[in-house]
């Protein structure tokens, strides 16, 4: 019996062969979630990087408009607001996909990029607003190291929805499938990071500011 199970047709002992597909699968899924985490870390370096010049350039005004003249708060707690509830969005989206509910799962997906829409609308509006009140980033050290932290993290968003509208195709194409499943699992990790370093933005430039 032994070497039957051994020496005969591969047919023959179907369950050996499919526990080696799994493993193979779940180390290359494994393998694709370890690197999107070192990809993030060095983003958070680059986040770091801007935080850190902000913090040595925010008195430097040289003359021009300080925090306090400029920045809107109760715009900018709205669009705080809109990037939180975003984050839920993903996070429903993220349980009809466990659930293996694509109808569902594309349904939240669409309406996170419509909010991640409406927050890269609402900052550049806000941007608007300061050029044409002349405070352009070549003003001062603050308005340069403001526009640069601010509109990076905008830029972010922005890829943020590319990619989903990308995973809407893939969808469509393919339904839930494993690698897709993985993909998913990288962007609710982008998108949580870029929550994450908003706040910090919110309270470290905007509060911070305004309080100063």
């Amino acid at each position: 019996m032994a070497s039957h199970a051994l020496n005969g047709d591969p047919a023959d002992n179907p369950t050996f062969y499919l526990v080696e597909a799994d493993e193979h699968d779940h180390s290359a899924g494994g393998g694709t979630l370890l690197g999107f985490w070192i990809y993030l870390m060095s983003d958070a370096l680059i986040f770091a990087s801007l935080f850190a010049v902000y913090g040595v350039m925010a008195t430097s005004y040289a003359g021009g408009p300080t925090p306090r003249e400029i920045f809107e708060l109760p715009l900018v707690a709205v669009n705080t607001a809109i990037l939180l509830v975003s984050s839920i969005t993903y996070g429903f989206s993220m349980l009809a996909m466990e659930e293996d509910r694509l109808g569902a799962t594309r349904l939240w997906l669409i309406v996170t990029a419509l909010l991640g829409l409406a927050f890269v609308g609402v900052e550049m509006y806000e941007f608007g607003n300061l050029i044409a009140e002349g405070a352009t980033p070549q003003r001062s050290g603050f308005l340069s190291a403001f526009f640069t932290l601010v509109a990076t993290h905008g830029l972010h968003v922005t890829i943020g929805v590319i990619w989903i509208g990308v995973m809407l195709v893939q969808l469509v194409q393919r339904g839930l499938h494993v690698e897709n499943k993985r993909r998913l699992q990288c962007l609710s990790m982008f998108w949580h990071f870029l929550d994450v370093v908003w706040i910090g933005v919110f309270t470290f430039v905007y509060l911070l500011g305004v309080l100063r």
